[in-house]
């Protein structure tokens, strides 16, 4: 059959995206070139605010709208969240953040032989994690594997611990043996991923940590070199910074969920820490991983938050000095305890906060991406564009040199100059 995929979200719904259509390319399937109706659309949803409800919802209707014939399925967290919403605009498959293989087999019966299909199980019966394929259905540079899913935090702003359960991790040994095939594969970098990853292992016998993973999976990893995904700033200690940088692997890039920078904020939001702790994670970060980059997310205009907050956020950015920064208005999520909180906030608050913190980090952006000129980096090569070659430093920063047909080595760049949206260098 000829199939379309959508996906929304975050980089776990990325993986689970990846791992269902290497499924469906060995069952002989194939996506559409333009100009092709698709037999199946598959939109892999998001639930994390209401507005990623509200993208889901326009992407299912613009692909169903556009392929007419095909079958409509869809699964992930919005799909778990509101089922009936989705059958009513029109899905005939409808599954939800479990079970990815099932769905392709119910994609693949529904077109075969017509009919619908749903399955949305209760996140918090789920004991285990679903062990998908590791990789990247397109290119041969960076891979993701997904070591864990679920969440205990139950931050008063987030539906995702309702939609994803409770903790399930990937034993070791499986991390280990996925990270040596995608070294014989010939990927250069290994991105480890999960809803929060920072909690790997406590489900597992013995309890490993994320440095007892990271550790393995680097001595595994051949010449690929390692990534992390999201992390809780709880896991950042000196133990944790000094084994990952003695595997000399893992890349100076750390993204640290944040979401705000006033202690009477971050107490509202049931988040673990108060801005003291963070900025200390922050140092021994830099202390260990010398140049490292820092991203974050944020979230403004929460319930009861108040000019002074704000403005202490916005002191408390500078300090943090992030390289890149997500922000993000707060958005309403009816079932989570801050949509009953009062002292609810304007959209037009909320956006003129936003943009407050958005200027704030392009400046700290402008300031770490001008301190590299000089800087040897490590690149990963991965496009060809406008006659040289751009990819990632390890830093994730967009670098572009002059050569072409570099794509797929690790080299060394001495960078020349920073404009808004890249590096530019040499290489060495």
């Amino acid at each position: 059959m000829k199939y379309i995929i959508s996906t929304l979200g975050c980089k776990v719904n990325q993986f689970e995206t990846q791992a269902m259509e290497e499924r469906l390319q060995q069952d002989g399937h194939f996506p559409i070139v333009p100009g092709e109706q698709a037999e199946a659309v598959i939109v892999n949803t998001c639930a994390v605010t209401a507005e990623s409800g509200r993208k889901s919802r326009q992407m299912i209707r613009r692909l169903r709208d556009e392929n007419p014939g095909a079958v409509l399925a869809v699964c992930g967290c919005y799909a778990q969240l509101s089922p009936e919403e989705n059958a009513e605009i029109g899905a005939d498959v409808i599954f939800g953040t479990g079970d990815r293989m099932a769905f392709v087999d119910a994609v693949e019966r529904a077109v075969e032989s017509g009919g619908s299909e749903q399955k949305i199980d209760r996140p918090f019966s789920r004991k285990a994690l679903e062990l998908l394929p590791a990789g990247a259905v397109a290119g041969r540079t960076r891979a993701m594997l997904k070591v864990q899913d679920g969440c205990r935090n139950f931050c008063t702003y987030c539906i995702i611990p309702y939609v994803r359960g409770s903790l399930r991790s990937m034993p070791i040994e499986n991390a280990v043996t996925e990270a040596r095939r995608l070294s014989a594969e010939g990927f250069r970098e290994l991105v480890l991923t999960g809803i929060e990853v920072a909690s790997y292992g406590i489900d597992l016998d013995g309890s490993p940590t994320l440095a007892d993973l990271v550790e393995a999976v680097a001595a595994a990893s051949g010449g690929m070199r390692l990534r992390l995904g999201s992390l809780e700033p709880t896991v950042i200690t000196e133990d944790f910074c000094r084994r990952l940088a003695a595997t000399g692997k893992v890349c100076r890039h750390f993204h640290l969920s944040l979401q705000s920078g006033c202690d009477r904020t971050l107490k509202a939001m049931n988040r673990k820490y108060d801005s003291a702790f963070f900025l200390a994670r922050t140092a021994l970060l830099r202390q260990h991983f010398p140049g490292c980059a820092l991203t974050g997310d944020l979230i403004t205009g929460f319930p009861g938050e108040t000019d002074e907050d704000h403005a202490a956020t916005l002191d408390f950015l500078r300090r943090c000095a992030f390289s890149e920064l997500h922000v993000f208005p707060y958005s309403r999520r009816p079932g989570t305890p801050a949509d009953r909180l009062p002292g609810q906030l304007t959209h037009a608050v909320k956006n003129r906060r936003a943009h407050e913190a958005k200027a704030v980090s392009e400046e700290t952006g402008r300031l770490f991406r001008e301190a590299c000129i000089g800087q040897v980096l490590q690149v990963l090569f991965e496009s060809e564009e406008d006659g040289g070659c751009t990819g990632h430093s390890d830093t994730y920063l967009r670098v572009w040199v002059p050569e072409p047909g570099l794509r797929g080595q690790l080299r060394n760049v001495r960078i020349t100059t920073a404009t808004e949206e890249n590096l530019q260098g040499e290489l060495q």
